[in-house]
């Protein structure tokens, strides 16, 4: 599991390891936990600042803290109603097959702790290699605490690497006593996933002004509906003459007893065009939910379970109030009800922290990605299609001041098939750091993180953003769009000082995206619709998914040439429309060039890329 994007690391020899293995082997399966009132052993809360209940039920609530100077993460697993044992692991989307496992289990008289593995028929076994290192146990009135450690790299191909990003934390409870390991049969246990991200940057946070004031925008105690997933929207309103403030800080405040089911929360704040929004309390996919709703998208603040307070720098805070600002904020909540749970009722929301002494910069949201357009599809039956958006050093050299700006937070975004995301700097044709970046994306699991450290971008630097898609399961060819079932890519990069520039995107040329139609309808027996009345989209079903037709359509995306977004606040575009990709040089993606028909130059790494160029 530590082969992908791993780094190499010092591992003992061979007979060390086997030495190692077979002592660690031992003290696993003769281990036993004596359940005794340790006091002063599990360190208080406050050692553990990052808190998520694991199940909906509530029975486990997981508390965890990161050491970067060991380079490992301390857990804290609260088991409110103990039975025979506990499983808890990691693997890459939440599957119980091929996971890494800390397990705990009772044979009806003792009980083990013992690092695992599950083989790709969810079999159970334990690892040569012990890396979950158990630090304690305490039972107490609220039930038992398990304390332990693990490296975020462990040399043992059996673990799972704990990267940046999103992890899948997975569980499952014994209900009945086990004679050994291999006796656990995870198929019928209480078992679910919880996604988190682990690797909290450690940051400074910032002092709050004394003049801080406080906005809750909450759901008013609405009925939970009894189904497992809900989005629901809730317009409110500013008060009349509402100044320009900045908000300088936001945490959720959910209702008691519902910690397992508000998933996450975002408010928007509606496009300032409307001198009104209808008031609106019930779900974002009513019929009867007023169209101008969907005017409402400049995200204000954003949570997800396992997110903590997020704070603005101490030099910028984000705008909000006075002219050409909206009074009109839509609150969203993504209900996750998998027990479906009738009667409960719910306040949960977002709390704004935001002063009147505006601070020297103003934040500001900038889109990277692709545009939301059909042009760009991902075709039926993959496991890894990659789309890449561009935003161009000729938009940047336009569109940012000389001394550039300084990015402090992401928020990733596809749909559906999203499963990884990455936003890279690149400087004179060459990479200079990444962005953000998470290789086990999910799109239920979406919040705005902080960096690590500020990522500055200058005029003339470019932001290109990778997507990864699966389509394994459709039969039908994804396009991009605003629907759930089509597909986008984006990056919303939080940055001061506030430019202009709020869209920096890209599609390929749709000229070229026609070529490729008449390309594939000349190579294949099955008619395509290329009449200029079939939609863009109705052209794509038509397509047989055949390796060739997906080949070129790979090819049209790496290389052909591309249509740039660079959109101010205002929708208008700054005057940069189209791209060339003869940079593939100096990213070293090799020579062969041909000339084509725009006089610019692309590259044909399939020979029938060369049918859109003359040779």
């Amino acid at each position: 599991m530590q082969t992908h994007g791993s780094t190499p690391c010092p591992c003992p020899s061979f007979r060390l390891r086997e030495l190692a293995s077979m002592y660690f082997t031992m003290v696993a399966v003769f281990l036993v936990i004596l359940v005794v009132a340790l006091q002063g052993l599990v360190p208080r809360g406050t050692y553990f600042p990052y808190k998520v209940p694991l199940d909906p039920q509530g029975l486990l609530e997981l508390s965890w803290n990161v050491s970067y100077p060991e380079q490992a993460v301390y857990f804290q697993i609260l088991i409110r109603k103990l039975k025979f044992g506990l499983l808890f692991g990691m693997s890459d989307r939440g599957e119980f097959e091929n996971a890494d496992l800390a397990v705990l289990w009772n044979d009806g008289h003792s009980s083990y702790f013992g690092d695992a593995w599950s083989d790709a028929h969810g079999q159970l076994h334990m690892d040569s290699q012990q890396d979950y290192q158990l630090l304690g146990a305490q039972k107490t009135p609220e039930g038992l605490y398990l304390l332990f450690r693990r490296a975020f790299s462990t040399c043992d191909p059996k673990d799972y690497l704990i990267e940046d990003g999103t992890v899948h934390l997975i569980y499952g409870i014994l209900e009945n006593p086990v004679h050994s390991l291999r006796a656990i049969n995870i198929s019928t246990m209480y078992r679910g996933l919880q996604r988190v991200q682990l690797l909290k940057p450690n940051i400074t946070i910032p002092e709050l002004p004394s003049n801080v004031k406080t906005m809750e925008i909450k759901t008013p105690n609405i009925v939970i509906p009894s189904q497992e997933t809900t989005y629901w929207c809730y317009i409110a309103e500013l008060p009349d003459s509402f100044a320009k403030h900045h908000i300088v800080m936001y945490e959720p405040v959910i209702t008691a007893g519902n910690e397992a089911l508000v998933h996450h929360m975002e408010i928007f704040q509606c496009a300032a065009e409307f001198d009104s929004i209808p008031h609106y309390n019930d779900l974002c996919d009513s019929k009867m939910k007023p169209e101008r709703l969907n005017y409402c998208r400049h995200v204000l603040a954003a949570w997800a379970m396992g997110a903590q307070a997020f704070y603005y720098p101490e030099e910028a805070g984000l705008a909000f109030g006075g002219p050409g600002s909206s009074r009109y904020l839509r609150l969203e909540v993504h209900y996750h009800n998998p027990l479906l749970f009738k009667g409960r009722r719910d306040s949960s929301g977002i709390r704004l922290y935001y002063t009147a002494n505006l601070r020297p910069h103003d934040a500001g949201i900038m889109e990277l990605g692709l545009v939301y357009t059909p042009v760009m599809a991902v075709p039926p039956g993959e496991t890894t299609f990659i789309l890449t958006g561009y935003c161009t050093d000729k938009c940047t050299l336009q569109a940012l001041p000389e001394d550039g700006i300084r990015i402090f937070a992401s928020q990733l975004h596809t749909h559906l098939a999203g499963r990884k995301v990455v936003t890279v700097l690149s400087r004179d044709g060459r990479e200079q750091q990444v962005v953000n970046a998470d290789g086990h994306y999910s799109p239920h699991f979406q919040e705005i993180r902080m960096l690590k450290e500020l990522v500055a971008v200058f005029p003339g630097d470019e932001l290109i953003t990778t997507c990864t898609y699966n389509t394994e399961g459709r039969s039908k060819v994804t396009v991009g769009g605003f629907g759930i079932m089509e597909e986008m890519c984006v990056n919303y990069v939080h940055y001061y000082p506030q430019t202009q520039l709020e869209l920096c995107k890209s599609a390929v040329d749709p000229g070229y995206l026609h070529l490729y139609f008449n390309t594939v309808n000349r190579f294949n027996d099955e008619e395509i619709c290329t009449c200029p009345q079939v939609s863009i989209p109705e052209q794509f079903s038509s397509i047989p998914w055949n390796a060739f037709n997906r080949d070129v359509l790979k090819s049209l995306y790496n290389f052909a040439p591309i249509s740039v977004h660079c959109n101010k606040s205002s929708a208008v575009r700054f005057p940069v429309r189209r791209a060339f990709r003869a940079k593939a040089h100096k990213m070293g993606w090799g020579s062969g060039t041909w000339k084509c028909r725009t006089g610019s130059c692309c590259r044909a790494p399939a020979p029938a890329l060369k049918e859109l160029c003359i040779t």
